[in-house]
């Protein structure tokens, strides 16, 4: 268990102050002895929320464990880093609580947890629309504006090889655990052009700022929201249009990427009974740019976690206090 200090939030003062008022002291005395035993205001004390391993992911988490910790009064809230699949199985088994982000990737596993176990359940819109493609820098989509297409791609992959790729261009490829048709999407569109596994996140954007900085030519899986936008240009490649199903199964893909509203998904059993903690997860909602804040101070600014979620909340008070349970 946490060895923080047991304490009221500001809003359990808000409530005994009531109380006081409406009860006597007598009713105070026996809230605080419920309290001293539960060891929160209503609901979880204890909170576990599966955190992807984009830092977008991190930042929805880190500031929603600073404001239950320290506004609901959870005792301990736990961050556990996990791939989409095992994150599913978490929530289905009981492990976690809460992903806080999905990029609808899972369809397999939404079908046997949602639909027929029926063992996790929809926690809300997060509030961010994600977009996955490929990405080239603008200086040479300015130069090579025919690169902006699949077919004007292909006749100029010789510009994108590397020691690595061979007579192939050279593809920025995701980390392993991301969502990704690329593999397919190279071959089913007959493209020239052989992925570069980079590994992990933090590993694909050092390649990116690498590249960028010295004006070469690359073609990357990239996605928003991320924080990293806001310091290089980068233009879309025209895919092939989504369409509904055109992805499954995966190794028939054709086609582009959908835009995914982001979506919090919560064990069955946490979203009945998780109280103000499992109230306030729901109610959480913010923008693109809110996110790609908190993520910038982590992956850019170095900043970490709990600091740069400290600093938001202290920052947007406006903002957060919309999320907590209404009295």
């Amino acid at each position: 268990m946490n060895s923080k200090p047991a304490k009221l939030s500001k809003r359990s003062r808000r409530i005994s102050t009531t109380l006081v008022a409406g009860a006597g002291v007598l009713g105070v005395v026996a809230l605080s002895g419920c309290a001293a035993e539960t060891g929160k205001t209503g609901g979880s004390d204890e909170v576990t929320i599966t955190v992807p391993s984009w830092v977008g992911a991190q930042a929805n988490a880190e500031v929603a464990k600073v404001i239950l910790e320290d506004e609901l009064d959870v005792k301990k809230v736990t961050l556990k880093t996990m791939d989409e699949p095992i994150a599913w199985d978490a929530l289905n088994n009981g492990k976690a609580d809460a992903i806080l982000e999905d990029w609808d990737g899972q369809p397999e596993k939404q079908k046997l947890y949602l639909d027929q176990k029926k063992s996790v359940v929809k926690g809300g819109d997060l509030g961010v629309t994600g977009h996955i493609g490929w990405f080239i820098p603008k200086y040479y989509a300015d130069a090579h504006p025919e690169a902006t297409t699949v077919e004007g791609l292909n006749k100029l992959a010789k510009d994108f090889k590397s020691s690595e790729s061979g007579d192939k261009g050279e593809f920025l490829g995701a980390a392993p655990s991301y969502t990704t048709y690329d593999e397919w999407l190279i071959k089913n569109n007959k493209l020239d052009f052989k992925i570069k596994e980079t590994g992990n996140e933090a590993a694909q954007i050092k390649e990116i700022q690498q590249k960028y900085k010295n004006k070469k030519p690359f073609v990357t899986y990239w996605w928003d929201p991320q924080w990293l936008n806001s310091d290089v240009e980068l233009v879309e490649v025209k895919l092939p249009e989504f369409k509904e199903g055109c992805n499954e199964p995966k190794e028939k893909t054709e086609c582009g990427y959908a835009k995914t509203p982001l979506q919090k998904y919560f064990n069955k059993d946490f979203a009945k009974d998780g109280g103000e903690a499992a109230e306030f997860l729901k109610n959480f909602k913010w923008t693109t740019e809110q996110q790609n804040e908190v993520a910038k101070w982590i992956a850019k600014d170095k900043m970490s976690g709990e600091d740069a979620a400290k600093k938001w909340v202290k920052e947007n008070k406006d903002v957060w206090e919309a999320w907590l349970p209404k009295k």
